[in-house]
């Protein structure tokens, strides 16, 4: 039989982190008396001292550091069945918080929160429009339910959706077609090449530079395309997004000799599957559904 609980190893932790009974008992709202007595009695029932006093704080000893790490994870395992517990006495979710890179299509995405406005009409949906690793960010920092990019964070599941491919392209009076003939990198080197900004507020990756002589970078992909078919520079664009332009001659690929084309997978991931609702479960069905790969 197990002679520890939850709640004396939670008392444990508050007193390690907060530096002491008296601040351990403000922080968790419980008296000084009964943390007091729940850590000794947590001490005598191991037979292990947990913590001295150094000066006029409480520490870990090496033996306590050691069993808080390890009671740490049942915590958090426990918290996580809370969490569960919790979303499966409420039923439907109030919000679905959805982060979408903007590479996944533009007419899909509206399909597909169509879809989910008619099966769920009172769930509000917060959508960030996400890129490069805009979207990831926002899901490690616990800011949304369900992330689609072209990135998994770490510690994460994702199911691959689709895959985007990417063509090189140009104005068919740029420079560079004028060459005629197939086109290495140093030729791109020589002119502008457009690239869609990281929407994240922390470290930024720069996706798809070539070190061109110049870059210009904008912050979504349709004015990257606008600036293209004026003649303003190269760039690799999703292909599914310049099926117009291409046709009416606005944009032409660039003969290169490898590299003219580029493919990227899209994945969903879940925050935690195990703890999203009916209405985060049946977004993410209806963005798989209408964007077969």
């Amino acid at each position: 039989m197990h002679r520890s609980t939850l709640e004396q190893w939670r008392m444990l932790q508050a007193v390690v982190e907060h530096g002491g009974f008296a601040q351990a008992a403000q922080a968790i709202h419980k008296s000084q008396s009964s943390i007091n007595h729940a850590v000794h009695k947590l001490q005598d029932q191991l037979g292990v001292p947990l913590l001295e006093v150094v000066g006029r704080k409480a520490q870990l000893t090496a033996a306590g550091a050691l069993l808080l790490r390890r009671a740490n994870q049942l915590l958090s395992e426990a918290g996580q069945l809370e969490d569960i517990a919790a979303s499966l006495a409420r039923g439907s979710e109030a919000e679905v918080r959805l982060a979408v890179d903007e590479l996944y299509p533009a007419d899909a995405l509206a399909q597909a929160l169509a879809d989910f406005s008619a099966a769920y009409p009172h769930t509000r949906v917060e959508l960030f429009e996400t890129v490069l690793s805009g979207g990831p960010e926002m899901l490690l920092a616990g800011h949304v339910d369900l992330l689609v990019a072209a990135q998994v964070p770490q510690g994460f599941l994702g199911d691959a959706l689709r895959t985007i491919t990417f063509l090189a392209v140009a104005h068919p009076d740029h420079p560079l077609h004028q060459l005629g003939r197939p086109l290495q990198l140093t030729d791109l080197r020589q002119y502008r090449q457009l690239v869609v900004r990281d929407s994240a507020q922390g470290q930024r990756i720069d996706s798809g530079w070539l070190g061109a002589e110049q870059r210009w970078t904008v912050s979504h992909v349709a004015t990257s395309i606008a600036m293209i078919c004026e003649g303003m520079g190269f760039a690799w664009l999703p292909e599914s997004r310049m099926a117009e332009p291409l046709a009416a001659g606005l944009l032409k690929p660039l003969p290169l000799e490898e590299g003219a084309r580029r493919q990227v997978t899209l994945y969903q991931t879940y925050a935690d599957r195990d703890v999203a609702g009916p209405a985060t479960r049946h977004l993410a069905e209806r963005l798989r559904a209408v964007c077969p790969g």
